[in-house]
């Protein structure tokens, strides 16, 4: 068994935005993304460059190519072994999109209010 377990984000509603982009993924895309999903479960946040990268307050991205681009994934990490992904991307430009990263932090707060970690 990995040592840590990773989640999709889900809003009030039941919607899993993170999965359903990854549904909307090219087959072979998705399998490299089940790929790296594996290596983060396997290694958490010890998983190096190029697999992923810190991107700063607390958000991390997996990254892979697709048929589609350069994807990226954002997650978080809670509690001691639980990784949550909050968003995923198709990068089209050499930074991570602003508003990308406002949109984790935000689920991530939201993640964190949900479970009592915030007020």
């Amino acid at each position: 068994m990995a040592p840590y377990k990773c989640f999709y984000f889900t809003t009030e509603s039941g919607d899993s935005p993170v999965e359903e982009f990854i549904d909307s993924l090219d087959y072979k895309t998705q399998r490299k993304f089940f790929f790296k999903k594996g290596l983060l479960e396997e290694f958490g946040p010890r998983l190096p460059y190029p697999h992923a990268r810190y991107i700063g307050k607390d958000i991390y991205e997996l990254r892979f190519e697709g048929a589609e681009g350069a994807i990226r994934i954002l997650y978080f990490l809670y509690e001691k072994n639980e990784i949550i992904f909050t968003n995923g991307f198709i990068k089209k430009s050499n930074r991570t999109p602003k508003r990308e990263k406002e949109l984790a932090l935000e689920r991530r707060r939201l993640l964190l209010v949900k479970r009592g970690d915030l007020r």
